[in-house]
């Protein structure tokens, strides 16, 4: 299992501290505390808290206006976890 999930925490590792980073803003720390509990799931291979986290912490980026390089990290992180077969998103994108 951990192979299937190595690729995917190396980014969420490189993800964290960059949302660490960011300004205060009204939803930082709510990212933050996403983005940390998705790196548990995909930790403790949980397919559906990491489709769960997955959706908390993408609509959180939408809402503070999708930073340029986490977003960018964030699609690579999908990448990775849909690579590694698991369902990151609740229904199949056109």
């Amino acid at each position: 299992m951990a192979d299937r999930t190595t690729a995917s925490l190396t980014i969420l590792d490189r993800l964290i501290p960059m949302i660490e980073a960011l300004p205060d803003g009204v939803h930082r720390e709510q990212i933050l505390e996403e983005a940390q509990a998705l790196r548990r799931a995909v930790a403790a291979f949980h397919m559906e808290a990491i489709r769960f986290r997955m959706f908390a912490v993408d609509r959180l980026l939408r809402i503070e206006g999708d930073q340029g390089p986490i977003r960018g990290l964030f699609d690579d992180l999908r990448h990775a976890l849909e690579e590694a077969g698991f369902h990151t998103r609740s229904h199949t994108a056109p």
